[in-house]
């Protein structure tokens, strides 16, 4: 064989080896505009150099493995300004997770909703401030949403409930204002996690969430009133119900309980009236429960069927209803 065609198919091979190696060029380059978005990079940030190492092995970030596209960024306790426009230049990422970090702050920025890729975004635990962004509802892939621990304010969308694969979304801890979206109560798909404690919303749950099998429904220390028994369907198969520190006001005689699924419900602290119903003791994986501060009556329901704990519940989950009474409180009157 000629030393020329010997070359051409070494050079050959070489190239299928060489073929999908190292860090795309364009991806380290939003790399490094991120890192240099930052006036006093930290830690993880003075990692990210081209001259040391490619950026798929550089700290918080993650590749694909055929072909070396940034999937995964996650930086935490280092970012200190706001979040850069940068960042749209990955365009395959998947996971976004800027978390804890106390000194990031600022509003979403619109280079989030160009990442189209998205599976996971968490913002938490940071100093983000501004709306809820519209534009989310650009993030057609979207799995896991975590924008808790922040100072958010204004409305929530209601075009988060447009994400057809969507299985969590926690606006927790923030100062969200205003109701709960009616679309809230069509998400196309399986309905996710909802999880909005401790912000200032208000109002009264819409109807139509009673279409809704929320996994989780932790909507305490907020400012809701009326009616919340759309959660309560023994049909549904929710882990989570807490309802607890509003102003809530409803005959919770109606309530119906997930014998199979529901592990903790918290309804305390609100104006919630009528007796427990007996078929709360049917609900054998239930390990937390507390209906204390409200204005239940009536004989607390003996008989429990619990599958993971051993004794009933004590005291603390019943005090400071008028007229309830019955183990653990003090017996019925005639």
């Amino acid at each position: 064989m000629r030393p020329s065609l010997l070359s051409f198919i070494f050079f050959l091979c070489l190239g299928f080896f060489l073929v999908g190696e190292g860090c795309n060029p364009s991806d380290q380059s939003a790399l490094l505009k991120f890192k240099n978005s930052f006036p006093n990079p930290d830690q993880i940030l003075l990692s990210w150099d081209p001259s040391i190492s490619d950026c798929c092995n550089w700290g918080g970030i993650e590749c694909n493995e055929t072909t070396n596209r940034v999937i995964s960024l996650e930086v935490s306790n280092q970012l200190n300004g706001t979040i850069p426009s940068a960042v749209a230049g990955l365009p395959y990422l998947q996971t976004l997770r800027l978390r804890k970090n106390p000194y990031l702050v600022g509003e979403i920025p619109p280079a989030i909703g160009k990442l189209v890729s998205l599976v996971s975004l968490e913002l938490s635990w940071n100093n983000i401030s501004g709306p809820v962004p519209q534009f989310l509802a650009n993030l057609k892939n979207l799995w896991f949403l975590n924008l808790s621990f922040n100072k958010l304010s204004g409305t929530i969308p209601a075009s988060l409930s447009f994400r057809p694969q969507i299985l969590e979304i926690d606006l927790s801890r923030n100062q969200l204002t205003g109701p709960i979206p009616d679309s809230f109560g069509h998400f196309p798909g399986n309905a996710p996690s909802l999880i909005l404690s401790h912000n200032k919303l208000s109002g009264q749950i819409p109807t139509s969430l009673n279409n809704m099998d929320f996994s989780r429904v932790v909507i305490s220390r907020n400012e809701f009133s009326g009616d919340a028994l759309m959660f309560f369907n023994a049909s549904k198969t929710t882990e989570i119900i807490d309802i607890s520190r509003n102003n809530f006001a409803f005959n919770f005689s109606r309530a119906g309980f997930m014998h199979e699924t529901l592990v903790t419900l918290d309804i305390s602290h609100n104006k919630i009236w009528g007796t427990i119903p007996s078929s709360i003791t049917d609900a054998i994986l239930l390990q937390n429960l507390n209906v204390s501060y409200n204005r239940l009556c009536g004989k607390i329901p003996s008989d429990w069927n619990l599958k993971y704990r051993s004794q009933p519940f004590d005291n603390s989950s019943y005090v400071h209803n008028p007229c309830l009474c019955g183990s653990p409180l003090p017996p019925c009157k005639p």
